[in-house]
């Protein structure tokens, strides 16, 4: 297993591993966030952006990695991180939708930036800190994904709030291959999306599913030919930037909190709306049989 690890980014053991249903990535490294604030890079290395839809009202991201299957190194997390600020800054960006280049969307994390770390290093240091930056994205963010979403590629994946896969797509944590856990998610949101068995069994034994049995298992909610994955992911987030900013953004933190918090917190979330002009604006344009004009407000 050893040898087998040193080598893993060759091209001979990725296509002697890609036969058997383990695929050896854990969760990526962290970025420091003193490094991340300090850092404006001008030009993307590791991630390709741009803006898509009519309106031009999509933030599209794709991992860039093509050669280690968009392994997510410690500076295309950074770029990442960066790249979705700018796009919350965005006030004519409503939705973002992050895909991987080639035959993956994110087959983990680079085993050699993981190699050398210890105990202390982890504890001590900002070990994984920065994964948690998408979390705190308050724009509805879409995971569509492209074959392999291993290890941290699966993590990422789940902390988007919509997940669409191709035909060719597959999930799995199999950081149990190199006696390690999942770290940046995998033991706590997996379980809550398909339950504790099915995230028993995928932990311990590193086994993937594939897009029709994660579609059953609620890990997803749509499997779309691979040809079709982008153009359904953009157009979906296109209907969603349509809708008030504010409201979407309201109406993700209750849903993304609502296995945290009891029902009388979402209540009150659902309270704060009816301080909001979009509100107004929305039902009155019901009542009226209008289309609404909201204002973001």
């Amino acid at each position: 297993m050893a040898g087998l690890v040193r080598n893993f980014f060759s091209l001979r053991a990725f296509t002697e591993i890609s036969r058997r249903r383990t695929f050896l990535q854990v969760p990526a490294l962290a970025v420091k966030p003193a490094s991340y604030c300090c850092s404006e890079p001008k030009t993307y290395t590791q991630i390709l952006v741009e803006k898509r839809g009519e309106k031009n009202n999509v933030g599209f991201i794709q991992l860039n990695r093509r050669k280690s299957l968009n392994a997510l190194c410690e500076e295309l997390m950074l770029e990442l991180s960066h790249a979705l600020d700018e796009y919350e800054k965005d006030k004519n960006v409503g939705a973002i939708v992050i895909t991987g280049i080639g035959k993956a969307f994110a087959a983990g994390a680079d085993i050699k930036e993981m190699e050398g770390l210890d105990f202390t290093k982890v504890y001590g240091g900002d070990f994984l800190s920065n994964w948690t930056h998408i979390t705190k994205i308050t724009k509805p963010i879409i995971a569509a994904v492209n074959g392999f979403a291993l290890g941290g590629g699966c993590e990422l994946a789940m902390m988007c709030d919509i997940i669409y896969a191709g035909e060719k797509a597959s999930f799995g944590q199999p950081e149990i291959i190199l006696g390690t856990i999942p770290g940046a998610g995998g033991t706590q949101r997996l379980p809550r999306v398909v339950g504790k068995s099915m995230a028993m069994e995928m932990c311990l034994t590193g086994d993937r599913v594939n897009a029709q049995q994660a579609l059953q298992a609620g890990l997803v909610s749509k499997v779309l030919p691979d040809e079709q994955l982008v153009d359904e992911a953009v157009k979906t987030a296109e209907k969603i930037a349509s809708y008030s900013k504010v409201a979407t953004s309201m109406c993700k933190e209750a849903i993304n909190t609502a296995y945290e918090t009891s029902s009388e917190r979402m209540v009150s979330t659902l309270k704060e709306t009816f301080t909001r002009n979009d509100r107004r604006e929305g039902m009155s344009a019901f009542v009226a049989k209008r289309k609404p004009e909201f204002t973001d407000s």
